[in-house]
């Protein structure tokens, strides 16, 4: 136990009487493949050692009690009166609302979590919420839910009460991830396949760039029309039902006087960056870091240029990165407009590059820098104490 589930359970004890069950929710990490899950790309994330801590018991009342330790803040209400509030809430309650619409079988508890995942850094955070309260849920209650399920169940409620249109691969890679190991998500299909991550000499290294320029629950849902138009632009002109069906970039290209300016760049990125992920699959199997590291620059040129997520401290954190010679690749990680860039950092110039990226940000920006060494880990799981 830790000193985050440790104050947890220290603060669900001194609030209530029954001894409840413990749960490690994860974040995660994106290497490649980002904005595709909800353009029925391929994505490879993994759940990392960063999460939310729950400590949750059934009450045998209507009752829900919930606090949020990261806000300081109780809320309490009967299982019967769930509905769309705002902030932390709308992601809890969503969670709970979707078992209910599920017709399964669960009842009033108690619940305290509190976690280390920096909000707005593109970790998941929101996922690392609903996936801890779900897996809970469905083990107290006995819903008989699978991983896969209750990922699916997490998504629902995202697009629920917060209203997040989010594909799949946040929640997914909380529920099925698994240690030393990335997902190689198909998100179309919503299979996957595990593949060893082994990064020998090189370390997972988040830089949380301290901004969050608001994304973005709109700008998120603008990009997913965007895409949404591209791809019918592309039905009608190859009879594709899927951007998975699009073979070269030169369809998207021969589509442009078809597209406004914002829709093509939008359809060209997701084309370019699935058949990166795919590339991306076949380096990490031949130990390809250099390879695979150019790929991530190349994604973040796209983020930044054609689907336009990115913005003037990422684009900054990820050329100063460019420019050391221990990292392989970086990029910024996750919906955009802040939040963390990844890098994938030699070990022998990890102190080195961590304090002169610190110091030209903070010199850049007036803005410090948090850093943050990652390894993967298992998905959200019972804390065996």
């Amino acid at each position: 136990m830790n000193k985050i589930s440790a104050n947890v359970a220290r603060i669900f004890s001194e609030s209530f009487s029954s001894a409840p069950h413990q749960y490690f929710s994860p974040g995660r990490i994106n290497l490649i493949g980002e904005h595709i899950d909800y353009n029925d790309g391929f994505v490879l994330p993994a759940a990392i050692n960063k999460g939310v801590y729950y400590a949750v018991a059934a009450n045998k009342t209507n009752e829900i009690h919930l606090y949020a330790v990261d806000f300081d803040e109780w809320y309490s209400t009967s299982i019967s009166e769930i509905k769309k509030l705002n902030g932390w809430k709308n992601y809890v309650l969503s969670v709970v609302n979707e078992f209910l619409l599920a017709g399964k079988p669960i009842s009033g508890f108690d619940c305290v979590f509190g976690g280390d995942i920096p909000r707005g850094s593109g970790m998941s955070s929101s996922a690392g919420v609903e996936g801890g309260l779900a897996f809970a849920l469905n083990d107290l209650f006995n819903c008989g839910l699978n991983r896969t399920e209750l990922a699916l169940l997490c998504q629902r409620a995202e697009h629920g009460f917060p209203n997040v249109q989010c594909g799949i691969m946040d929640q997914y890679a909380n529920m099925l991830g698994k240690k030393d190991h990335v997902i190689l998500l198909d998100c179309k299909n919503i299979t996957h396949q595990y593949f060893p991550l082994q990064l020998k000499g090189y370390k997972i290294v988040l830089l949380n760039s301290n901004v969050q320029h608001s994304l973005a629950t709109g700008e998120y849902n603008i990009r997913r029309k965007q895409c949404g138009k591209g791809l019918a632009i592309l039905k009608a002109q190859y009879g594709i039902q899927s951007f998975r069906e699009i073979t070269t970039e030169d369809q998207v290209i021969s589509c442009k006087e078809l597209m406004d300016a914002a829709v093509f760049n939008r359809t060209l990125y997701v084309v370019q960056e699935i058949d990166r992920t795919k590339k991306a699959v076949i380096l990490l199997q031949e130990n390809n870091i250099t390879a695979l590291g150019k790929l991530m620059f190349d994604t973040h040129d796209g983020l930044s240029k054609l689907y336009e997520v990115s913005c003037n401290e990422l684009d900054f954190l990820v050329q100063f990165a460019k420019e050391n010679a221990s990292v392989a690749g970086a990029r910024l990680m996750g919906g955009g407009f802040g939040g963390c860039t990844i890098n994938l950092v030699k070990e022998e110039g990890l102190t080195y590059f961590i304090a002169q990226t610190s110091k030209a940000y903070q010199n850049q920006f007036k803005l410090s820098l948090e850093p943050y060494i990652v390894d993967t880990a298992d998905g959200t799981n019972l804390i065996e104490l």
